[in-house]
């Protein structure tokens, strides 16, 4: 059973501003089924409306910020190993995550509309294809790579279609029940020709995943599966619908893990034992981590749960984070009717195998932007959140970094500095060591540097002002700072990609090196998976396409300690779709780069295009 206990209290540091940080926030656990039960059917029903749990629209979605390259493999390959190769861009070395590409240096592993790809890169010849399970659209899959396991993580999201209109004089028709997504985790042997090994499927929202060696664990989220009848008028259909919750089993809440493998099918899910609510408030919906060894199968998912709204996944091999916001602080409220904007976090222990162990929870005021505004370092993690950006007039906003330490099973925040960034909010965030970097934007880009050496009094120590903003920071092998973002004018209006070498080593950061190409934008700026940065050389890739349509290509610079040269772009066969590049890798001299029709080879050095490899 999964022992939770213990509160996760904030409070302010020595020289913040605002006073004390959210109430405490921790995870306690439920004393049987029954109470399960219970308080499921509660929390849901004081939440339902006339249409069921869909009571606003979603908030609205933000750029994603900057994360770092994994370094390439350790020098001086000896012989039979594979040659040094660039790895997936996650945000930390102990933690791979999926993405559309992989490579151990000995093949490459891609998907190209639904079938999954194996390509040769001594001989530069595509070796083998699989029709993968599903409609296995390129976009949504995703792959991990563990020896000779592939993992291929994919959701279908059904197209629901709208309404009809009642006749006049008619009531309301009851509300249909909309397919749910449907989570497939599909896990491959390609030792030879390549075999489905095993399936799971659930229909649970996909949030992430994290690799550690051949163990993955797996971020789900989901909602009660229920139909909510609704009925003629706001009242009676909420009425309904309530009588739908109450009625309810236990199951509707509790999703089922399908696996599927040697011929045999299993059903699993969360024991209710291992199932657990934040203390200051109950979920209706069930965020669920399960936990795989890729060389044994998928087998028993080892999933618990949290009776929360998942949003945010964090992991570095050792500490899994997971964030989610209350109820009562959703985005889309009246402002009369909204609490405090705050976001909870639970922290997970990952460093052994099996299942994961709750260690600790805490809250901070804010949202934060993606899993770069998070870092755990030297046992802390710091945390750089926005609050008050969603007022009308924009100019209520500021943003924060928080330093949370862990005490039993409490997060509580030892330190933290406001007033970043006023009237704005945040672009991109990297943490290095012991130093942060927050970049927010609403004319101009503020990039702030902050000293995190002691945790109890973070300090502002630098800040540099140009025009527009860098949604991707990217540290260099020279020490320095890159920025992938977007060219302002003074009116903050964008103008086109901009690629910033900033110097971070004095008391002021300075832009040393810049590179613009206007009526352009980079899948880089929201993706990071899709950027490239290899030391050895100083070569970056970034994938770029014109605004007006035109054509999409790679752009390759050299970067160096003190400057920017474009070196020049790749480009592939036009084709009928997926002529756009959006990932590029290096294995030994060779750039490869990526697009949903094919591959090409070129010399990394001279940029000579060498093969084309389509896919059929």
């Amino acid at each position: 059973m999964l022992v939770l206990a213990g509160a996760a209290g904030c409070t302010g540091s020595p020289g913040t501003a605002d006073g004390p940080g959210p109430a405490p926030v921790r995870l306690v656990a439920y004393d049987d089924c029954a109470a399960l039960h219970e308080g499921l059917r509660a929390a849901t029903a004081d939440r339902v409306g006339p249409h069921g749990l869909s009571d606003g629209p979603p908030p609205a979605g933000l750029p994603e910020g900057g994360l770092a390259l994994k370094g390439p493999r350790a020098a001086g390959a000896a012989p039979g190993e594979p040659p040094r190769h660039s790895t997936t861009n996650a945000h930390e070395r102990g933690a791979d995550e999926p993405d559309l590409v992989k490579t151990d240096g000995r093949r490459i592993v891609t998907i190209a509309r639904g079938d999954l790809v194996l390509i040769d890169p001594a001989t530069r010849k595509v070796t083998d294809t699989l029709d993968l399970p599903g409609r296995g659209v390129r976009g949504a899959a995703r792959l991990l790579l563990s020896g000779d396991r592939v993992l291929v993580l994919d959701e279908e999201s059904p197209v629901v279609p709208l309404p009809r209109r009642p006749a006049p004089g008619a009531g309301s028709p009851p509300m249909p029940r909309p397919p749910g997504p449907t989570t497939r985790l599909t896990l491959v042997d390609v030792s030879a020709a390549p075999r489905i090994v095993g399936t799971m499927t659930s229909h649970a929202d996909y949030l992430d995943a994290r690799q550690s060696g051949g163990t993955v664990r797996v971020v789900l989220k989901s909602v009660p599966d229920i139909h909510f009848p609704g009925g003629n008028g706001v009242r009676e259909a909420t009425e309904a619908n309530r009588r739908a919750v109450v009625t309810a089993p236990l199951d509707a809440w509790l999703p089922v893990f399908r696996v599927e493998s040697g011929g045999r099918s299993s059903d699993h899910r969360v024991p209710c034992d291992r199932v657990s609510r934040p203390a200051s408030y109950a979920g209706s919906t069930m965020l669920s981590v399960l936990t795989f060894d890729l060389a044994e199968g998928l087998g028993d998912p080892q999933a618990i749960g949290v009776t929360a709204d998942g949003g945010t996944v964090y992991g570095n091999g050792r500490s899994l984070y997971v964030t989610a916001t209350p109820p009562d602080a959703a985005l889309w409220r009246p402002r009369g009717k909204r609490s405090e904007a705050r976001t909870d976090v639970y922290r997970f222990d990952v460093g052994g195998a099996g299942r994961p162990r709750y260690a600790a929870s805490g809250s901070v005021k804010g949202f934060l932007l993606n899993q770069y505004s998070m870092s755990e370092h030297g046992g802390k993690l710091r945390l750089a959140t926005t609050t008050g950006r969603f007022a009308a007039d924009g100019r209520s906003s500021q943003s924060s970094v928080h330093v949370l330490d862990q005490a039993g099973s409490r997060l509580r925040q030892t330190g933290r500095i406001d007033g970043l960034g006023k009237g704005e909010r945040i672009y991109s965030v990297r943490f290095i060591g012991s130093t942060g970097y927050v970049v927010t934007f609403r004319q101009v880009d503020p990039l702030y540097v902050l000293d995190l050496k002691d945790p109890r009094r973070p300090r502002l120590t630098g800040e540099l002002k140009i025009p527009g903003y860098s949604a991707y920071l990217h540290p260099t092998k020279d020490g320095n700072l890159l920025g992938v973002g977007q060219d302002a004018d003074r009116t903050g209006r964008t103008q086109g990609l901009q690629v910033s070498l900033f110097d971070v080593s004095g008391a002021q950061p300075r832009r040393v090196g810049n590179h613009t190409l206007p009526g352009t934008t980079s899948q880089a700026e929201f993706e990071p998976h899709a950027f490239l940065y290899w030391p050895d050389s100083g070569l970056t890739v970034i994938p770029v396409h014109a605004r007006d349509g035109g054509t999409a290509e790679a752009l390759a610079l050299k970067v160096t300690a003190s400057s920017i040269t474009r070196l020049g772009t790749v480009r592939h066969p036009p084709g009928d779709r997926g002529a756009g590049i959006d990932r590029s890798l290096i294995i030994g001299d060779t750039l490869w780069t990526f697009s949903d029709h094919g591959t090409r080879a070129t010399n990394a050095t001279t940029l000579k295009t060498s093969t084309w490899l389509p896919y059929n």
